[in-house]
């Protein structure tokens, strides 16, 4: 099992990397934070029509370039570094992950709006009672005729103000924590019914609670039925939390290069503080930090694209690691910067703000640890039988 690049990854890197230098600084990028409407057209046409990342997870069938798992860890990397604002995780990561699973002739048809560029996702699955489970659902899908009506409210959507589609989960049928009864239905922000209360997060990405009052529901909307919904949710989700782990290792990467870069010109006592030996530790600490965040976030999309019976666990274990290394790579750059860390004016700042943000996106290092032990546990009582 190699960890190495291939031709192939390394020239999509190289493509990217240069793309987001030449269009994407730190200073066009506050300019698209702090503009309308918080994120840029113009950048994701290009993502679309000069890079064509956009079809980079999709079959070639469906327009797209027949990616994985670990072709999406590349550009997620990337696009960490950039602290890029526009939503591929919530469209082509996740939103793409649930469409490419799902047997529907309408999800066939979203995802090459995905691939063109004028189709952007987001997962309306977070219930406020619901912490990280998924399956804590209470929205409710009801029949009417052929069609169902939908009824519920969902929490921290990311990426919702800018979708053109939200892609729902609800029950038929079913207790509050079981499978059994879940369905994922498409949903058009602008429907009667559908009400979007919007907001920026602390990262300055986009996010919306959502109400849906009575959605009527054609029955061509409606992605996956129970039978299927619950292990599409799943594995979506897993392919989601590599990438943001994947997307941290980048961060982290610019967190520990910038807080070196500064700790060289920094003088105090007449030397850079770069040259004190209890920095010099800290760095050291941030450094490893950082280099186990990036190998564990590419096992975990290696076991993925190799669909590793153990690839669950494996994003678990990457994901209560990473989350841990956030915070603490994001707390010592801020330290060593002094005051002027926390200013908006240097980047510093906003890449903390994006890995405290990841710390607890698709649930925090505790609820990764503890499913991690669960999977775990399963494996065992598996090989026992």
């Amino acid at each position: 099992m190699s960890l190495d690049l291939t031709e192939q990854q390394t020239l999509l890197r190289d493509s990217v990397g240069r793309f987001l230098s030449d269009r994407y600084s730190f200073e066009a990028r506050r300019q698209i934070l702090n503009g309308d409407p918080g994120w840029s057209p113009t950048i994701w046409r290009a993502f679309a029509e000069e890079l064509g990342i956009l079809g980079a997870a999709f079959a070639e069938s469906a327009g797209g370039l027949g990616g994985d798992a670990l072709d999406t860890m590349v550009l997620m990397e990337e696009l960490g570094r950039a602290l890029v604002l526009e939503p591929f995780l919530e469209t082509v990561v996740l939103g793409g992950g649930l469409l490419k699973r799902c047997a529907a002739p309408l999800a066939t048809e979203t995802i090459r709006g995905i691939v063109e560029g004028h189709t952007r996702l987001a997962f309306a699955y977070s219930e406020p009672q619901a912490r990280y489970r998924w399956d804590d659902i209470l929205t409710q899908a009801r029949p009417e005729g052929a069609a169902q009506v939908l009824r519920g409210r969902k929490s921290v959507v990311f990426g919702a103000p800018a979708a053109t589609h939200l892609i729902v989960s609800a029950r038929t049928g079913g207790g509050r924590h079981d499978h059994e009864g879940v369905v994922l239905v498409l949903v058009d922000p602008k429907a009667p019914g559908v009400s979007l209360r919007s907001y920026r997060t602390l990262d300055g990405r986009l996010a919306a609670d959502i109400d849906f009052h009575d959605v009527r529901i054609p029955p061509e909307a409606v992605l996956a039925t129970s039978e299927v919904a619950p292990g599409i949710i799943e594995a979506a989700l897993d392919e989601a939390t590599a990438a943001v782990c994947a997307e941290a290792a980048g961060i982290l990467d610019r967190l520990v290069s910038d807080t070196v870069a500064y700790t060289k010109e920094r003088r105090q006592f007449g030397a850079p503080i770069a040259s004190f030996q209890v920095l010099q530790h800290r760095m050291v600490n941030m450094f490893v930090k950082a280099q186990q965040s990036a190998a564990m976030s590419h096992m975990a999309a290696l076991k993925l694209a190799e669909a590793a019976a153990d690839g669950a666990r494996s994003v678990a274990a990457a994901k209560a690691y990473v989350g841990e290394a956030c915070r603490e790579v994001g707390q010592s750059a801020i330290q060593l910067h002094g005051a002027m860390g926390v200013t908006d004016e240097l980047a510093v700042s906003h890449y903390f703000k994006r890995a405290i943000a990841i710390e607890t996106q698709f649930g925090s290092a505790e609820h990764h640890l503890n499913r991690f032990q669960q999977l775990s546990l399963g494996m065992a009582s598996k090989t026992a039988a």
